[in-house]
């Protein structure tokens, strides 16, 4: 029997022990994997090895072995058969058994093979040089890649970029970025070794390496659009405008440069000038009229500019082409009928939104509208059917119930509304914070000084647990001594809140230190003006003695919030005859 006719007989033996009962599937070549990558390799020298029975058993063996998940017997069958026939075809296949073993070991040892056996292949060099290096063998993988360099001088540039995507994954950045400049040594003519050594400095944390190195790729290449890209990538880090320059100075030579251009329009993005951005991503939309993730960028950017008419005009424009995540537009759609004050139009572009990433925040969305709109047991109701994905979610979703309700002086309900959600989540921050401030407003004192507690034991870093619980404490002028010092505390961990400094400032003034109240309170008002700061500074300043400069602070206070109760309150209580 000839030896083709032999190897053809062993894949139709096999096809049909695994296939049984089956109809077998046509024949096909004993190693599979290899095969396909053989067509653009050197014809292969088949040694002339006649068939014999033994030969035929071991190898339906290994393969049966292999098929039934015994792999290191399949790959241990593999070596032997190449070791007594010397067949490339066979050494191809023993490598692909030894990968599947899991034993990098024995795939390196099984690549070696397949290399002697056949000595030209490129795919057995690349194969070997890439298993060494997940094996951590630097020394011997520079020594298989520096043979393959050699062995095709011709296109050392191709050969150094797909070197860099080989070597990229491997963990130990400065290990790897040692290699490739040891390689590209002998190739100093060659950009894409520059550039190779170039993009590894960056992933080890190289900038100036990097940038010298893909500077000396441009002086060889100077109109090599992937070492622009680079240049241009590394000094947006520390020199933006430097970046900005490289890339506009391409563009410049070479308009048509679509991928260019479209980092440049990305990197204006990045730098705040949305004009300039948008310039950008319009003249490439001139380029592909029927793009709608170019149409959606510009309506995007439009936002940022406060340009509604523009925006709006994108991102139906993003629909009418089809775009693929239509709920992002539709999203969009509702924040710009929003900012429109149209109410309705927000209203239906947010019901639109039926999945996706934005499709819990479009139905909180909705929830607000129908309540401002005076539809509270809808916007409820809406709520209610939302779907939460994760605690956080679920956790927000009773947070603007409450606030829902609170608002519209539901008190009770809220605080009910959290209670019934700490039963489920007792220990989460944002519940035990807020359902402790809706305690306090309903005068549970204790229930909130007790939730305050456990989440200042949960997080002792919580300034706001610790200015919340001191601030009950100085509002009802109980345990001042403790109360100032919890204050404090929060002062601490958050130094430039102004919310905080207030409470600190009030919490001396309940301890009869005027003169640092006014201090603390005057830092506080610079940080907020809000009214309350200046009811409690007035109120410190009028107790002093300082009357013409509380009434001033109280005024200007008054004329900027008409509405406030508190600081109404503050004024009649010192000011009325």
């Amino acid at each position: 029997m000839k030896r083709s006719e032999s190897l053809i007989l062993c894949s139709l033996l096999l096809a049909a022990c695994a296939q049984a009962p089956q109809r077998p599937e046509p024949a096909a070549a004993p190693a599979p994997a290899a095969s396909a990558q053989a067509s653009a390799e050197p014809e292969l020298k088949l040694p002339n090895v006649a068939l014999s029975d033994e030969l035929l058993y071991e190898y339906l063996l290994t393969e049966i072995a292999s098929q039934r998940g015994y792999k290191t017997l399949a790959a241990e069958g593999g070596a032997d058969l190449v070791k007594k026939t010397h067949d490339p075809r066979l050494a191809r296949r023993s490598a692909q058994l030894a990968f599947e073993s899991g034993d990098m070991n024995k795939a390196i040892e099984a690549l070696r093979q397949w290399q002697a056996v056949e000595p030209d292949s490129p795919v057995a060099a690349r194969m070997l040089a890439s298993t060494l290096l997940r094996g951590g063998k630097l020394d011997e993988a520079r020594q298989e890649l520096a043979k393959i360099l050699k062995a095709d001088e011709a296109k050392a540039g191709q050969n150094f970029i797909q070197l860099f995507q080989l070597v990229a994954p491997y963990p130990d950045k400065a290990a790897v970025l040692k290699l490739v400049r040891e390689l590209a040594q002998p190739y100093a003519q060659v950009a894409e070794a520059h550039w190779a050594v170039a993009q590894l400095a960056q992933l080890a944390g190289d900038n100036p390496l990097a940038l010298n190195e893909i500077r000396e790729a441009r002086k060889l290449r100077p109109e090599w659009d992937m070492a622009v890209s680079l240049e241009a990538q590394l000094l947006m880090k520390d020199s933006p405008r430097e970046g900005l320059e490289v890339l506009h100075r391409y563009l410049s030579g070479n308009p048509q440069a679509r991928e260019i251009r479209l980092q440049y329009a990305r990197a204006l993005l990045e730098q705040k000038q949305y004009r300039e951005s948008r310039d950008e991503f319009q003249r490439l939309a001139q380029d592909n009229p029927d793009s709608p993730e170019l149409a959606f960028a510009i309506a995007l950017i439009s936002l940022q500019m406060n340009d509604l008419k523009g925006a709006e005009a994108q991102l139906k424009l993003a629909l009418e082409k089809g775009k693929k995540d239509q709920d992002s537009v539709q999203y969009y759609l509702g924040q710009l009928g929003e900012a429109k004050e149209d109410e309705d139009e927000a209203l239906a572009h947010y019901r639109e939104v039926k999945g996706g990433e934005y499709l819990f925040a479009s139905q909180l969305r909705v929830a607000y509208l129908l309540s401002k709109r005076g539809k509270l047991d809808e916007a409820l109701e809406f709520l209610h059917r939302a779907q939460a994905v994760d605690n956080q979610q679920r956790v927000q979703l009773l947070l603007i119930e409450a606030q829902l309700l609170r608002e519209a002086q539901r008190i009770e309900d809220a605080y009910q509304v959290l209670q019934q959600g700490l039963e489920k989540l007792p220990n989460h921050p944002d519940l035990l914070y807020e359902t402790a401030m809706l305690a306090d407003k309903l005068g549970k004192y204790e229930i909130s000084e007790r939730l305050l507690r456990k989440l200042i034991q949960i997080k002792p870093d919580h300034a706001h647990a610790y200015n919340a619980l001191g601030y009950s404490l100085l509002e009802r002028n109980v345990r001042i001594p403790e109360a100032l010092e919890l204050v404090e505390k929060a002062l601490q961990l958050a130094p430039d809140d102004a919310a905080i400094m207030d409470s600190v400032g009030w919490g001396y003034y309940r301890s009869g230190r005027l003169d640092e109240s006014v201090k603390m309170l005057r830092r506080a008002f610079a940080g907020n003006p809000d009214p309350e700061v200046a009811a409690h500074l007035g109120e410190v300043l009028w107790v002093r003695g300082d009357k013409d400069e509380a009434r001033k602070v109280w005024q200007d206070s008054l004329n900027a919030h008409p509405g406030n109760t508190l600081l109404q309150a503050v004024i009649k209580k010192f000011t009325a005859p």
